[in-house]
């Protein structure tokens, strides 16, 4: 494959890490609208999570058990099959959004969720040791970082359209006159948007697998203390990530918060979600061969065009874009914090599992917008991680990588099991105290970081294959 091929299939490979986070992050604005037109509890509004996550989970299970069984499946059908495939499914999966609606059915809104997330279990399966593999080896993890800030590029735009659709202006107050029908809309497009990016797959140069991974390796992959550790971290990684956000409704409706409706937060969990971006954005300047000064100039310039872009969008809405002017000082101090870190994932991964610690204690003990900025910064913490503990997790498996890959992509589990879990305690007690969640989640990521450096895996810095 010649490097303009190269480039061009690197860059329709990286292209599906949008759709995960366009997808994803859009969960937060169906949340509160499928509680409110089904009269849920907290608890089981986060169902929709716990669909769409799961899916990733019995996706990756199959996937493995058919690995063990009779070896990957990747190398029967190909790199491209499986993109294809991952991308027709999730593309059916919008499709029965429209039965959905139209029955008015709680469980099969669930079940269509659950299939699209099914499509992005293969899909994930396929794009992530891809993106890792597709050049210097060593510029592995910085490539996912970058492949991660397209990601978070639709998780920053897809609350904001998605509302647009279904509420119309941002300020529209008269949640009663939404119809749950009207998702039919951004369904029909997400389909459409998803078989045009299987064709351009099927049009583009995707690499196929390497022929080495067809041995099968009866050996015990969970002997790795990394990687089971890291199955814990992965998991609650995830699960802190989504749960902050899925949560975020009710606890801005709090009279000691901010006292909104759920119509008017999608500016907010485009925030958070734009938080990954600015720092996946600082984070994917590694991968690039430029002289240190200049590295250190992006590295501040990439997380002020991405929070211009998050003011920008938000804008265009039509929403109140000053609510973010106090947010711009936990910027600083994230961005500050990775550059003090480096590209070195233990470093990184404990410095930002301690300072997401600290935020979310700060936001538990605060009222107000002080309370409410401390639990977005949950995002500008968490957007660097998942690299990181992918990369501390596979690192020394050898043949067995693929594998291990596969059982960190089940753990994406977390985001349908902690979500509901603080969403019941949030019933049980009040929406800002159901944080307390959090604190624990950060608190496992500061344990895991300390014991991957005990296990002397501080020098990491690539994924070893």
């Amino acid at each position: 494959m010649n490097k303009t091929h190269s480039k061009y299939s690197f860059y329709i490979i990286i292209s599906v890490f949008f759709f995960w986070g366009f997808v994803a992050a859009s969960n937060g604005i169906l949340i509160p609208l499928f509680k409110e037109k089904f009269a849920l509890s907290q608890f089981q509004s986060q169902f929709v999570d716990l669909a769409f996550y799961m899916a990733y989970t019995i996706g990756a299970i199959v996937y493995y058990l058919i690995s063990q069984k009779s070896g990957d499946p990747l190398i029967k059908i190909g790199y491209k099959k499986g993109l294809v495939y991952g991308l027709l499914l999730s593309a059916v999966g919008s499709l029965l959004f429209i039965p959905a609606s139209i029955l008015n059915s709680y469980p099969l809104l669930l079940f269509a969720l659950f299939i699209i997330g099914l499509g992005f279990a293969l899909q994930q399966i396929v794009a992530n040791p891809l993106v890792i593999n597709f050049g210097n080896p060593e510029k592995g993890s910085q490539r996912l970082n970058l492949a991660g800030g397209i990601n978070s590029f639709g998780t920053t735009i897809g609350p904001v359209v998605l509302s647009y659709l279904l509420f119309g202006e941002i300020d529209n107050s008269d949640s009663n006159s939404n119809s749950i029908e009207q998702i039919n809309t951004p369904a029909l497009i997400l389909f459409f948007l998803f078989v045009l990016s299987a064709i351009v797959i099927i049009a583009s140069h995707i690499p196929k697998p390497n022929d080495q991974i067809t041995t099968i390796n009866k050996k015990n992959v969970f002997r790795f203390p990394q990687l089971t550790f890291g199955m814990i971290a992965i998991f609650v990684y995830v699960g802190v990530e989504v749960s902050i956000q899925s949560n975020l409704a009710p606890f801005l409706k709090m009279p000691n918060i901010l006292g909104l409706e759920h119509t008017k937060i999608s500016h907010f969990i485009s925030l958070y979600w734009g938080s990954l971006m600015i720092g996946r954005w600082n984070a994917s300047v590694d991968v690039f061969e430029i002289k240190k000064a200049l590295k250190l100039f992006l590295k501040i310039l990439m997380p002020i065009i991405a929070l211009a872009l998050i003011y920008f969008v938000n804008y265009l809405r039509g929403s109140n874009v000053s609510d973010f002017h106090l947010y711009i000082p936990f910027v600083l101090i994230a961005v500050l914090l990775m550059i003090y870190a480096g590209k070195n994932p233990l470093k990184l991964l404990l410095i930002m599992s301690i300072a997401g610690m600290l935020m979310m204690i700060l936001g538990l003990v605060s009222e107000g917008s002080l309370a409410l900025y401390a639990f977005l910064s949950g995002g500008l913490f968490c957007s660097v991680m998942w690299p990181c503990i992918f990369t501390l997790a596979i690192s020394g498996l050898g043949n067995q990588t693929n594998q291990g890959s596969s059982l960190l992509v089940m753990m994406i589990m977390g985001g349908a099991i902690i979500p509901p879990i603080q969403g019941w305690i949030a019933d049980q007690t009040n929406p800002h105290l159901a944080y307390i969640v959090t604190v624990f989640c950060f608190a496992y990521l500061v344990f895991y970081a300390l014991k991957m450096k005990s296990l002397g895996l501080d020098k990491a810095e690539t994924i070893s294959h």
